[in-house]
């Protein structure tokens, strides 16, 4: 009640009377936060006469035999602001230092460094006085309290006593040494010219026992020195963390840091190459997310120089999880990874590629689709990038196609057949092998028969089953059961088999396979009755299937879309045009060599503005650090180009949007005629916000336990509550309020401001603030991600927002622009596919928070031909509803805002 404001004056004499003198440590803990909030002065500011008997109170707690109870009256008076209680206490303080306990020295220490940051002069000799006490304490808690004390009061006593026993910092606790790297730190930024003296004890402590030092430790260890050798000691060092650390978010802490040491010295061949085998200990993790970073860092890290040895590791990790019999989601999802992996070395480096493709072939044949999957998509992309390689691959894939059990992956497969097989062996060998899978022919025939060979047969011999039963009444009885099995033929081909399950897509594909294989089959064989004999088979197969889907044997029918296609390619082998064969012999294929194209291009556009480079002209002039001078950023600048440039120019000032600064941050809480005028200024980190509130009064009266009062809407959680002020006439202050963002989801926060008028009796008076809404683009950021990924997503996130187009733009890639830059979305469909003027627009849309989460969104709109305006959908699908909503809100404000303007 007391922090909200109420009064209770006539409370403080009973506390001092009844409870004052209790010995229990409970209510010790309980006074100790009543005299924390208990108002102390009264309306003139003078200290309270009943504060005497409570500074008496404190003094003989400080004098108590019970430890406990004097290192908890120490910490408290570390947060007691009022010089006139501490002043009498000062000579118990003091003696605290020469207590037994460690608890009690530690708290005094921790005493005297608060009483002398706020009143330096009840203790003028505070860093004296600890410099002598650090130099006789044992204590490794002790130590570090003291030394913290010196490095913030006086920095040189504590450099003196750090060199005075520079060789025992490897014998002092995690503790201290971890305020001794602190020290070095700021030491060495502030003097550049101290780094020598330290080097070797950071050096040293790069073996420490303790995880957290280590860790500190490198990081110092990076910004002292940029030499190789300590460059790779840092490198090393967080390996060795990643290893050996059992928490997998430490694992991913590291890594971070691992990351970012080598972007800072990405040019350090001899450092990327000795990284690289260090990097690959890490897959030793059990954690998925630690083994998918780890292998992302591993592929910037690759060369020519290590190439093959990173491939013959990763092909160790590939046998391996082939091994594992308990073949969890984990492993396959591993097994993908590893996948990729390889892929993008095979791509990058064609050296590699005969190594790699015998690997990935096993997978073909694994229960894991989605790694069988990313394998035939290498797969594709080597049959055309690399024709040295395009035998072996066929050959191999040949092989592997009786074995492949996925339908998706079997699609696929069929589909690189169809299209690389150019020679006659080659095209032979696929349609044997096409034969052999669907069995003999016509389909339909051959089932019906085989069905009444079935019917026909005596069924196999009965048989008694006997079970144990128990009564109502508890007695067992016998239970006797007759059973007959029928043989049924289950050892059908595979591709009958997907047929009769009515799988008739995967006919299609290939009826497409069997078509360019005749057709370039009449290319390159001499003999005419090889290439009719080939040309009817290929049209028996495609009859049979299209006989079997309008019959009732397959589970599901076939669609009229794949009949029309078989349809199609029956008439293609039939008539032969020449404009037909050209678009199944070398269309096809070079549609795909201009996909992959515009995806290496798209990769090499995202790569280039990843990128930092900085360049620097031959000719450019040498900035000397003597005339450099430090500005508030950190950056330095040079005096004498400034002094020039304002000379030649001027100081003119650039006109900036004010959208775009720090302005269109600041959000208006109460009116100017309010007699509180507050506005809040929103930092947005990576996952709280924090409100930095200015309070103006803007009347002539003192306003009393001035109280911010928050609330929240929304996955939004306010962490702490802003204290009471004391605010006097038309004066302003400060207040700051943080809040914990949870999920990217828009949140609302709301709230009104309390105070008493001094020397007014009555209510509380209130000032109702206005609603500040957190913008979720603070929170998205651009992401990309493949065709076949986003396909995954958009199947299984269930949450989907529909936002119909309302706009006053009437040019398609002006409005697609337009959302990309208000949702902070990345656009995944080819610039190539965007081009022309056909009317009609359709775009894939990715983005990613910084809490993991993805969101997806797809634009399809047309141009009407009587009026010009747009019309269309815009599909957004999200994991979360939260984010789905906040996404299609976004768009529809952007709409509306655009649509006014």
């Amino acid at each position: 009640m007391m922090q909200a404001g109420e009064k209770m004056p006539g409370l403080l004499m009973h506390v001092i009377r009844y409870i004052l003198p209790e010995q229990d440590h409970t209510i010790k803990k309980l006074l100790f936060i009543f005299w924390e909030i208990v108002p102390k002065r009264d309306a003139q500011g003078k200290l309270l006469t009943e504060m005497i008997l409570v500074c008496d109170a404190y003094r003989k707690d400080l004098i108590h035999p019970n430890e406990f109870i004097r290192g908890s009256t120490l910490r408290f008076l570390c947060k007691v602001r009022e010089p006139e209680l501490l002043e009498p206490l000062m000579p118990s303080i003091r003696a605290c230092l020469d207590n037994k306990y460690s608890y009690v020295r530690r708290n005094a220490v921790l005493a005297l460094y608060t009483i002398y940051r706020n009143f330096e002069f009840l203790v003028p000799d505070a860093p004296e006085l600890i410099q002598g006490y650090l130099e006789g304490e044992q204590d490794p808690s002790c130590k570090r309290n003291a030394f913290i004390m010196l490095i913030h009061t006086d920095q040189q006593r504590a450099l003196t006593y750090l060199q005075s026993c520079i060789d025992e910092i490897g014998t002092f606790g995690d503790i201290l040494q971890l305020v001794i790297v602190e020290l070095i730190y700021k030491v060495c930024q502030a003097k550049p010219t101290e780094r020598a003296k330290f080097i070797r004890t950071v050096y040293n402590l790069l073996s420490s026992n303790s995880a957290s030092v280590r860790y500190e430790a490198a990081g110092t260890l990076v910004t002292l020195s940029s030499t190789p050798t300590a460059v790779k000691a840092a490198a090393k060092c967080y390996v060795e963390l990643i290893v050996h650390e059992s928490d997998n978010n430490v694992k991913l802490v590291v890594l971070d840091k691992l990351m970012k040491l080598q972007q800072d010295h990405r040019h350090d061949l001899a450092l990327q190459q000795e990284l690289s085998m260090d990097v690959l200990r890490i897959l030793g993790s059990t954690d998925i997310e630690v083994r998918r970073k780890t292998l992302d860092f591993l592929m910037s890290l690759i060369s020519l120089r290590n190439v093959k040895d990173v491939v013959s590791l990763l092909k160790k990790e590939v046998i391996k999880t082939y091994s594992n019999t308990d073949k969890d989601q984990n492993t396959k999802t591993y097994q993908q990874l590893l996948v990729k992996a390889l892929h993008q070395c095979g791509v990058k480096f064609p050296i590699t590629a005969e190594i790699v493709v015998p690997v990935l072939m096993d997978f073909l044949a694994e229960g894991n689709e989605k790694a069988a999957e990313s394998v035939l998509e290498f797969v594709r992309e080597a049959v055309t990038r690399f024709e040295n390689l395009q035998p072996s691959i066929i050959e191999k894939l040949l092989n592997s196609l009786p074995s492949i059990k996925s339908i998706s992956v079997l699609h696929a497969g069929l589909w690189i057949l169809g299209e690389y097989c150019t020679s006659e062996e080659q095209i032979r060998s696929m349609v044997d092998a096409v034969l052999e899978s669907i069995g003999d022919l016509p389909i339909v025939d051959t089932e019906i028969r085989e069905s009444t060979k079935d019917d026909t047969d005596t069924a196999a011999a009965p048989t008694v089953v006997s079970t144990s039963r128990v009564t109502a009444d508890g007695t067992y009885a016998t239970q006797s059961a007759l059973s007959t099995v029928t043989n049924h033929n289950d050892d059908k081909p595979q591709l009958r088999s997907f047929l009769l399950d009515g799988e008739f897509f995967l006919g299609a594909a290939l009826a497409t396979a069997l078509t360019k294989l005749s057709l370039r089959y009449q290319q390159v064989c001499a003999d005419a009755r090889a290439r009719n004999k080939l040309t009817a088979q290929s049209m028996l197969i495609l009859a049979s299937i299209m006989h079997l889907g309008k019959s009732a044997l397959p589970k599901k029918p076939i669609s009229d879309d794949d009949v029309d296609w078989l349809s199609l390619c029956v008439r293609v082998l039939n008539d032969r045009s020449p404009i037909l064969v050209s678009i199944f012999t070398r269309a096809c294929r070079q549609s795909l060599q201009d996909m992959i194209g515009t995806i290496d291009l798209t990769k090499l556009q995202l790569s280039e503005a990843e990128k930092d480079i900085v360049k620097t002209d031959v000719d450019a002039l040498i900035n000397f650090s003597h005339i450099l001078s430090n500005v508030n950023d950190g950056q330095a600048v040079d005096e004498l180009e400034l002094s020039l440039l304002q000379a030649t120019e001027g100081s003119k000032k650039k006109e900036t949007d004010v959208s775009t600064t720090a302005l269109s941050k600041v959000y208006q809480l109460t009116g100017f005629s309010d007699p509180i005028y507050a506005e809040a200024y929103i930092n947005v980190n990576q996952y709280d916000i924090v409100l930095d509130v200015l309070v103006v009064n803007q009347t002539p009266d003192t306003l009393q336990n001035l109280t911010l009062e928050l609330a929240t809407l929304g996955d939004l959680k306010l962490v702490d509550k802003p204290s009471p002020i004391t605010l006097a006439g038309n004066d302003f202050c400060n207040t700051k309020a943080q809040v914990k963002v949870a999920s990217t989801e828009t949140g609302i926060i709301f709230g009104n401001i309390v105070y008493d008028v001094s020397g007014v009796s009555g209510d509380k008076s209130c000032v109702v603030l206005n609603d500040i809404h957190i913008d979720i683009m603070d929170y998205i950021v651009p992401a990309t991600c493949s065709d076949t990924e986003f396909r995954k997503m958009w199947a299984e996130f269930e949450w989907e927002n529909k936002v119909s187009v309302q706009s006053n733009i009437t040019d398609m890639n002006l409005y697609l622009d337009h959302i990309l830059s208000s949702t902070n979305m990345r656009c995944l469909t080819p610039k190539q596919a965007l081009e022309g003027d056909c009317g009609f627009l359709a775009a894939n849309l990715y983005a990613k928070s910084v809490f993991g989460e993805d969101a997806l969104a797809n634009i399809s709109i047309e141009q009407l031909t009587d009026s010009g305006a747009l019309s269309g959908h815009i599909r957004i699908r999200a994991k979360s509803q939260g984010m789905a909503l906040s996404l299609g809100d976004k768009i529809t404000h952007s709409q509306k805002k655009e649509s006014g303007a």
